[in-house]
């Protein structure tokens, strides 16, 4: 590959050459650096910046390889080698098959000719320093967990190499190693429903970019073929100038350059920015789409309010996996309407809610006071909200196993905004007062 191109950084160049690199290829920051003649720290960033890219990865005992750019479907399936940095343990044996997927883990607290009716291949064995269940693990296409930071045989490690399935050592206790599996699984669960740009971004812009020197006429004629009125602007090196719209070139002659017309210094955002915050930004923003760029302000995709909102649309009809801090708050909560048909909201506070005085948390009753609010918006409107301005008041404290009831009242209601005011009672007195307004993410 030829890295002589004087308009991208020597660091740019690098990571190139390092794409450009066979599937499986070793790479050396030493020999790196040689080759392409640069410094070994230049080299050694280039690499990192790879391996954050998922280009390349560093092994035990193999080194830095080039691997196949994997897409970021998040598996709730963790693979051996995440389990060794979650327990933060090491490796005795076995490490080619450290890329392997677990399928359940497996506590080994029984006796050996019981525990063969529990392992299957793809599992895990978590014991501690008793020799016959490794090998049983292992003759069973599990990979092992030995916890209490105890070793193992070199006739297991022999055995792990030749089988090409992990045996691990983790200082910690098993309870202690299973806790910090089942979190870990638990939060993938949790990012796996949250949805990024790079789940919708294409690999090119969907937008094409504009030079500043295109001429008015010119941008016309684009507006008319694509359909779109908005368009990034970048420049040589493709790093992002502005912004220019149909309105904004009305003013000028066909003749006449656009750059006159851009707005600098536009709002962007990256492939790892969640699409919820794309929304936000631009209903905030009041624009229609984002540039998405990369770490150098590099046009990599755009995306649009219209694909944003339908993705998220997509996604809340998904089934739920993981529970975040508000929904495990929320979850004692039940709904229910009075005579009227008013909404209100009812549930017991739990100890989990309350400080070490054994009253509610204040930001406790803030997060429940705003769920009931994001609740009621949607059932007055059927539209989802975002939190933009919030006043509370703390009347009384509250104990725990205290009932609760939670009363929205809608006090304003626009097309872009909701006001509402929140009361928290407890037997017949009010605990808590809240008014919000709350931002539509469904309305420009």
């Amino acid at each position: 590959m030829d890295i002589k191109d004087e308009t991208v950084t020597k660091h740019e160049q690098l990571v190139q050459y390092i794409e450009g690199l066979k599937i499986g290829e070793k790479i050396s920051v030493r020999r790196l650096a040689k080759e392409l003649a640069v410094s070994e720290g230049t080299a050694y960033r280039a690499v990192k910046e790879a391996e954050s890219l998922g280009i390349v990865m560093t092994k035990e005992r193999i080194g830095t390889v080039r691997i196949e750019r994997k897409p970021r479907n998040i598996s709730e399936q963790l693979t051996f080698s995440d389990v060794v940095n979650i327990v933060e343990g090491h490796v005795l044996g076995g490490s080619e098959g450290l890329d392997k997927s677990l399928y359940k883990y497996v506590i080994g607290a029984m006796k050996v000719e019981a525990m063969i009716r529990y392992i299957d291949a793809g599992s895990l064995m978590i014991v501690g320093n008793r020799e016959d269940a490794h090998i049983l693990a292992l003759e069973q296409g599990a990979g092992v967990l030995i916890t209490g930071g105890f070793g193992t045989s070199r006739e297991v490690k022999q055995l792990a190499d030749r089988l090409g399935l992990p045996v691990m050592s983790s200082r910690h206790d098993t309870f202690t190693v299973a806790s910090m599996i089942n979190r870990a699984i638990f939060d993938r669960l949790i990012k796996k429903k949250i949805m990024l740009v790079e789940d919708i971004a294409g690999e090119r812009p969907k937008i094409p970019p504009l030079k500043n020197s295109v001429t008015a006429l010119e941008f016309r004629e684009m507006v008319l073929r694509s359909g779109e009125e908005r368009f990034p602007v970048t420049d040589e090196w493709n790093r992002v100038i502005g912004i220019v719209g149909a309105k904004d070139t009305a003013v000028l002659a066909d003749h006449q350059a656009i750059d006159k017309a851009i707005t600098r210094n536009p709002i962007t955002a990256t492939l790892k920015t969640s699409l919820a915050s794309a929304a936000q930004i631009m209903m905030w923003e009041g624009i229609d789409f984002l540039p998405i760029v990369d770490r150098n302000r590099k046009l990599v995709a755009t995306v649009t309010r219209k694909e944003v909102l339908e993705a998220l649309r997509n996604a809340r009809n998904q089934p739920q996996m993981g529970e975040t801090f508000d929904q495990l708050i929320w979850n004692g909560m039940a709904e229910d309407r009075d005579e009227q048909g008013k909404l209100f909201f009812h549930g017991l506070i739990t100890p989990q809610m309350a400080t070490d005085l054994g009253t509610i948390s204040q930001g406790i009753l803030t997060t429940v006071m705003s769920q009931a609010a994001f609740r009621a918006a949607k059932d007055w409107t059927g539209g989802d909200y975002v939190l933009d301005q919030l006043s509370t008041f703390f009347i009384r404290p509250v104990q725990i196993e205290d009932p609760i009831v939670i009363h929205p009242s809608l006090l304003e209601l626009s097309r872009r905004t909701c006001r509402l005011e929140v009361e928290i009672v407890h037997d017949s007195s009010l605990v808590a007062k809240s008014v919000m307004t709350l931002q539509s993410i469904d309305q420009g």
